[in-house]
């Protein structure tokens, strides 16, 4: 019983997130455009997928999701998804913004030949207003900025692939990519 009551308020709050935290992908790109390191990479990428709003939730049991956008040269070629399950010490919920840079065709070849995960070793640089922090797999960095728009973040391309997220809302104790599984869907439907 106890697993269901879970289960049900991990789904309510995480659909809660999800349409509560709603932009579009112009405003999130706009987000990333004039955050710190993130935005050198859209002159330096082959292209990006743009997921305005991804909400996360848990409790033992936890799970994320978020609906976006994949872009190459400045075209819009794609729909793509975000769904997450995880289990173990997790609690709380939040919704971010996240970008995906592709540094070259292959990269992005890669991301949208189907269903794609992040490995073990690939992290994500959070931008936050007052620090930007590196969370991971392997391991965590931070450092001081002065507000959203001019972060100082550390990061590159990790195998063509460069993350970068900015919380939009909640509190939550976990931070990974690994268990990410992405979707992808040509045309710019949606």
């Amino acid at each position: 019983m106890k697993l269901f009551q879970r289960l049900t308020l991990l789904i309510a709050a995480l659909g809660f997130a999800v349409a509560a935290q709603a932009s579009s992908d112009a405003a999130a790109t706009n987000l990333f455009r004039h955050a710190g390191e993130s935005a050198s990479y859209f002159s330096n990428s082959y292209g990006y997928a743009i997921f305005p709003t991804i909400g996360k939730a848990g409790l033992g049991i936890g799970g994320a999701h978020g609906d976006g956008h994949v872009y190459a040269q400045g075209r819009k070629i794609g729909r793509t998804s975000m769904t997450q399950l995880s289990v173990g010490l997790q609690a709380g919920g939040e919704a971010y913004s996240q970008i995906i840079f592709f540094e070259n065709k292959a990269a992005l070849d890669t991301f949208t030949s189907g269903n794609f995960e992040f490995s073990a070793g690939v992290n994500a640089v959070a931008i936050t207003a007052a620090a930007s922090a590196t969370a991971g797999t392997e391991g965590a960095r931070a450092g001081a900025s002065g507000g959203r728009k001019d972060a100082t973040t550390e990061g590159g391309y990790h195998e063509g692939m460069a993350v970068f997220t900015i919380a939009k809302g909640g509190l939550m104790y976990q931070a990974v990519l690994a268990g990410q599984k992405y979707s992808y869907h040509a045309g710019d439907s949606k």
